[in-house]
């Protein structure tokens, strides 16, 4: 292959970048405060507040299941 050794590099190149970026996220402490606020985003989410929220947002959403139900 003619430019096999450029694949090499860029993927030599690709890989050390992918590497630094995880090594960074780690040693910040990333993947704990993702975990955390995808934790709290899920509980606000099946929160009486937040369904009343999004009905309130969109009232229609359940008016066809609802006309199906009353033919």
């Amino acid at each position: 292959m003619k430019f096999l050794d450029w694949y090499v590099k860029i993927a030599v190149g690709a890989f050390l970048v992918g590497g630094s970026m995880e090594f960074f996220m780690i040693k910040t402490g990333f993947y704990e405060k993702v975990t955390i606020l995808e934790s709290e985003k899920r509980t606000w989410e099946n929160s009486l507040e937040a369904q009343a929220m999004r009905e309130a947002l969109n009232p229609w959403r359940n008016h066809d299941a609802e006309a199906k139900k009353n033919p």
